[in-house]
């Protein structure tokens, strides 16, 4: 069973982007995947504003890293570019801490001028780690999506559909990652 390390680039406590990752990550357990979550708004500021690679909660993250099988890596966009949580937290992890792995790029923003942060922005630093496979990234505009009241996320029909279309990706390059990192 593959392990999956969700990883939310959100700085918010009530944000759409850990409740997308959180509505996927469901989707993978039922699959079969093995789920981790990782709020990147729960490490230790300090430590990632001042570049402590020894702190525990860094040693910890960078761990989560290495055992996973494929990555999840969701963010809001902010002024064309992923967050800068989630970039602090990338700048911390060791250089090839994507090597042999299959990763998802998921991006939410308000509009759709900046649909290209995934590609432009994100892909580029997530290949830079040695990412085995970088499936087709996801741009999610905030309308898009429904906070109810009882916080569960309510998804527009066309855009639930192409989310799951895109997690299907994953999951089967997943299933294919071993075999594309034993050969390389």
């Amino acid at each position: 069973m593959p392990t999956v390390l969700s990883v939310s680039g959100s700085p918010s406590a009530t944000s759409r982007t850990a409740r997308l990752l959180r509505h996927l990550d469901a989707r993978l357990t039922a699959e079969g995947h093995r789920v981790v979550e990782l709020d990147v708004r729960t490490l230790s500021a300090d430590a990632l504003l001042g570049a402590d690679f020894q702190h525990p909660d860094i040693v910890a993250a960078t761990e989560l890293f290495a055992r996973a099988d494929g990555v999840v890596i969701g963010t809001p966009v902010y002024k064309a570019a992923y967050s800068g949580i989630l970039k602090s937290l990338l700048d911390l992890l060791p250089q090839y801490a994507l090597a042999g792995k299959t990763v998802l790029p998921l991006a939410t923003g308000g509009t759709t001028a900046h649909v290209l942060a995934i590609d432009y922005a994100l892909r580029p630093v997530l290949s830079s780690m040695g990412a085995a496979h970088i499936v087709q990234g996801w741009f999610v505009l905030d309308r898009q999506l429904d906070v109810r009241e009882d916080g569960t996320l309510g998804i527009e029909q066309g855009t639930a559909e192409a989310l799951h279309q895109v997690l299907d990706q994953f999951s089967g390059a997943l299933g294919r990652a071993p075999l594309l990192a034993a050969a390389s």
